[in-house]
């Protein structure tokens, strides 16, 4: 037992010191981006990116979700370096092609503002910060507070599905599992609760979540007790047992294009979609956090933006490191 407990505690330990570098890595990139890193460099650079994703939303209000997902799934691969923008090629699986990145959705977007930002300034404007001001454009549109962009990131030339498989939280995951990815990046479990949030807009394929309404428990065959039932009734229907087919619900079945506090509602009258989302409600170091943000939409708004900040400033190159990719989808 003393054994156990010590490597208990050593693992612990290793674990704390891990997040520590972690977080003081991400304090470091934070402090190298700047607010206005493009003010002489190309002046209409974030109004040309606002344009193009308010165009894009126009036509299609979702997109506005896909390009929030598009800033997190980058950012967690190899930092915030555009490299989830790459397309694949004869000798590489690129990230966009692992399979939780399959729905992913905006690439089009952000090919439309790269196109008009290389025919104002060549070479000046990196892929990986267009991501990160559509995705501040983006949740402006649906209701999220405005916030600047701290910019200066430049491109990586390197992508890989296994990393990405490697890197992004299963929609399966439980808080400790959700605290162990979020950690390494050197975000805290309450950026993770705040981050979470953003699945208050967008659709998840019913494949992440089919589990619970029809292969669940020990016998393999059994529904989520934890899930409301006639929300799981709902989702039953809208994802029938039929091969071949995986169409996408809402996330929020409330207000699926507003960004608001609904998602964590959902989770107190127990209709999370995801298990990692009902996850956070079932576990007690999380629960005060969902339930708080029901009662003050405010404090989510402050803090997601809070937590954006930190999240577009993991593993940032800048100054010599990486490139400027002018093409987005292909390596320089």
């Amino acid at each position: 037992m003393g054994g156990r407990r010590r490597g208990g505690a050593a693992g612990l330990l290793v674990w704390a010191v891990v997040i520590a570098a972690a977080a003081a890595a991400a304090a470091v990139s934070r402090a190298q981006l700047q607010v206005g890193f493009y003010d002489t460099l190309c002046p209409a650079a974030e109004i040309i990116v606002q344009e193009e994703v308010s165009k894009a939303a126009s036509g299609n209000p979702s997109i506005a979700a896909g390009l929030l997902r598009l800033h997190f799934h980058d950012c967690f691969v190899r930092g915030c370096d555009g490299s989830v923008l790459l397309d694949s090629t004869a000798g590489n699986q690129a990230e966009k092609d692992a399979a939780p990145n399959a729905s992913l959705r905006g690439f089009e977007v952000i090919d439309s503002a790269k196109t008009r930002l290389e025919q104002a300034c060549f070479g000046v404007v990196s892929c990986a910060d267009i991501l990160a001001f559509a995705a501040r454009d983006a949740l402006a549109l649906v209701g999220g507070n405005a916030y600047q962009v701290p910019a200066g990131r430049r491109d990586g030339n390197v992508s890989s599905a296994q990393e990405a498989g490697a890197n992004l939280p299963p929609p399966t995951a439980s808080v400790s599992q959700l605290n162990q990815v979020f950690g390494a990046k050197g975000l805290t479990q309450a950026d993770m609760v705040a981050l979470s949030g953003a699945h208050t807009v967008g659709n998840a394929r019913c494949s992440s979540f089919n589990g619970r309404l029809y292969s669940y428990g020990p016998s393999g065959a059994g529904q989520d007790p934890s899930m409301d039932p006639a929300y799981l009734a709902a989702l039953t229907q809208q994802c029938p047992q039929v091969q071949g087919s995986d169409p996408a619900v809402p996330m929020d079945p409330v207000t699926p294009t507003t960004f608001d506090t609904n998602y964590y509602a959902n989770l107190v009258a127990k209709r999370g979609l995801l298990a990692s989302d009902q996850a956070l409600l079932a576990d007690p170091t999380t629960a005060a956090q969902v339930v708080g943000y029901t009662n003050s939409p405010g404090t989510f708004q402050t803090d997601f933006v809070a937590a954006m900040l930190k999240m577009g400033a993991i593993e940032v190159l800048t100054g010599t490191a990486g490139t400027i990719r002018t093409n987005c989808r292909v390596a320089s």
